[in-house]
């Protein structure tokens, strides 16, 4: 989440010089690069459904990481976070359970404190983004789970990174290769490691190891991370009702994490999830034998989620 929000408001520096989309299509086209290169992947050694999830899970990342960054050039970027973070909250409401879905409805109140809908100041078409985005996140994260449960390592990012930059070249491309500088390639390289390359492998290797509702609430954690790197990068200052909003998303977060973990007895390449033993009390509904992720958020994710993966989520940029 740390590199996701460090990545945005990187991001928002090249705005002026590449416009929104092309600030999205740099990260997206030099992530795709580093994964072709770094793990050359074989179609042949990934099965169809494999492949067809990982081809999902590219579309959708580039989903999230356009809609994102559109939303951000409109709106603050703690609003936007928060905003977007209604997909990986969505996720866990759906997927948890009990205790756990509390925790949820507890970010939800965060959520609602960081965006002060009662005021209507908040540009309808970066909302507008910002939800289109939260969509996007919620899909990335079941993606990116099933994704990484199906292949090792992280191959799955080396079918859904290539996709999501041919996505994002159809869609920015056009408009932005006249606008390329030496200058803004090298950034582009820098920002591409920030977000999506790190956050994304983080959050598909998280995603093996909790459940998809643990971690959409985990994920509460964003707008937290999105005020602070907004306050100090952006000078973008939050009101008392939005740093309430931050203290009930953190609550939420920690609430969530204390019973997240998925059960013993993932398998994944014939062999059981070692991390899975760390806790048998996670939620039973999202622990399906299937495929894993950042990416989270979000690769980010981007998740969001992340998004961005989520989310996000994010993962936008996820």
């Amino acid at each position: 989440m740390l590199c996701v929000q460090l990545g945005l408001a990187a991001s928002v520096g090249l705005i002026g010089e590449v416009g929104t989309e092309g600030a999205a299509w740099l990260r997206l086209f030099w992530a795709g690069v580093f994964f072709l290169v770094l793990v050359r992947p074989r179609p042949s050694a990934f099965s169809r459904e494999a492949l067809r999830a990982g081809v999902a899970l590219g579309v959708v990342t580039a989903g999230v990481t356009l809609l994102f960054m559109a939303a951000v050039a409109r709106l603050p970027l703690g609003t936007a976070s928060a905003l977007e973070f209604l997909g990986p909250l969505g996720v866990a409401v759906t997927r948890s359970r009990g205790v756990a879905r509390a925790w949820a409805l507890v970010a939800a109140g965060g959520v609602l404190c960081l965006t002060q809908p009662w005021t209507g100041s908040a540009d309808p078409v970066g909302v507008a983004f910002a939800l289109a985005a939260a969509v996007c996140w919620a899909a990335y994260i079941l993606l990116t789970q099933k994704v990484g449960d199906a292949v090792s390592g992280i191959a799955g990012l080396s079918i859904s990174m290539p996709v999501a930059a041919t996505v994002a070249t159809i869609v920015a491309g056009p408009s932005v290769v006249g606008r390329l500088t030496p200058e803004l390639l090298v950034a582009g390289i820098g920002l591409a490691i920030l977000l999506p390359i790190v956050p994304f492998t983080l959050e598909l290797l998280a995603l093996r190891r909790l459940t998809t509702g643990s971690f959409g609430t985990l994920m509460a954690l964003e707008p937290g991370f999105a005020l602070i790197i907004g306050f100090v990068a952006l000078h973008q200052a939050p009101g008392p009702i939005a740093v309430l909003g931050v203290c009930l998303v953190v609550a939420a977060g920690i609430g969530a994490e204390r019973s997240g973990a998925r059960m013993l007895g993932h398998v994944h390449d014939g062999e059981a999830d070692p991390i899975g033993a760390v806790d048998r009390g996670g939620d039973q509904a999202a622990t399906r034998a299937s495929p894993g992720p950042d990416a989270a958020r979000r690769l980010g994710s981007v998740s969001t989620t992340a998004h961005i993966d989520s989310s996000t989520a994010t993962t936008v940029d996820r």
